[in-house]
């Protein structure tokens, strides 16, 4: 997705949330300041023509770990869920509210860090990205700029998926979402919302 084609889409979340879109572009810049390279090669060599399937971290992801194929892309803690599990994702796509130090030990092994900046995380990407050793992409939900992208997406998960469609996977299929959880706080259920609308404008129902 083009960021022409997603700002109005973005517009419209920084509405309904109350964000503060100057917040999120200083996020952006700040990631660009701190970040020791850029994998974007690396990210798009893993799926390009590939299928992908993107890991949630709903409860049901444990019962979708044995059918698991393909690349393995997890959104943020699901990463985690995965790893306890005997399995390494190739891609994690996060804003590192999940990051623990199992993240930077994956990171090492060979898995692509795909970093948000938002507007209030910035604490979070001072502690980590300078850092991290290992394959590093740096994304935002604002106005690309040399070295952060914008793929489309919102949260973690359904990012994950603009992200890899965006960079040319063959097939994508989603394990662990529930974007139907009513057991969340206003927050989240708020990004579970839009995370099922943006996914349904892929053509995928969660």
């Amino acid at each position: 997705m083009e960021f022409s084609d997603w700002e109005p889409l973005y517009q419209e979340i920084l509405d309904y949330f109350q964000f503060d879109r100057a917040g999120d572009e200083a996020a952006r810049d700040r990631a660009a300041a701190i970040s020791p390279h850029d994998d974007l090669d690396v990210l798009t060599g893993l799926v390009k023509d590939r299928d992908v399937t993107v890991c949630g971290n709903a409860p049901s992801l444990m019962n979708d770990i044995p059918e698991l194929s393909g690349v393995i892309c997890a959104a943020d803690a699901a990463a985690l869920v995965l790893y306890r599990n005997g399995i390494r994702p190739e891609i994690i796509f996060t804003d590192l509210d999940g990051a623990d130090d199992l993240f930077t030990e994956m990171n090492l092994l060979g898995t692509v860090l795909v970093v948000h900046a938002h507007g209030d995380n910035i604490p979070l990407l001072d502690k980590w990205v300078p850092h991290i050793t290992g394959p590093l992409v740096l994304t935002t939900q604002a106005s690309p700029v040399p070295g952060v992208y914008n793929f489309g997406g919102f949260s973690d998960g359904d990012r994950a998926v603009y992200g890899v469609l965006h960079l040319g996977a063959a097939s994508v299929r989603l394990a662990g979402f529930d974007c139907e959880d009513t057991s969340v706080n206003p927050m989240k259920r708020g990004k579970l919302v839009w995370a099922k609308r943006l996914l349904a404008r892929l053509g995928y129902d969660c």
